[in-house]
């Protein structure tokens, strides 16, 4: 992800600064919706696996994915953290 676009980009609920998910996560969260147990904010179920995601930097909570390239901001489509171990 282009360093510029990610310096401008917030966490559209709270605010707070994002970075770029790690691979360890995205992993874990990929391991996840292929059982078919993650759903999003608005409760419906994650189908595709991730292939990048942004968190907020103090406080992950939520992971929000980029799809093709484009951050998706949209905080139902954001994945909560909380649960997935």
């Amino acid at each position: 992800m282009d360093p510029e676009l990610l310096s401008i980009l917030a966490d559209p609920e709270t605010k707070q600064e994002l970075k770029l998910a790690d691979g360890a996560l995205l992993e874990k969260v990929n391991r996840w919706i292929v059982k078919g147990s993650v759903m999003n904010r608005a409760n419906q179920p994650v189908g595709e696996k991730i292939e990048a995601g942004l968190i907020a930097k103090a406080n992950a909570q939520y992971l929000y994915p980029i799809r093709d390239g484009i951050p998706v901001m949209l905080i139902d489509e954001s994945i909560p953290l909380a649960g997935l171990s």
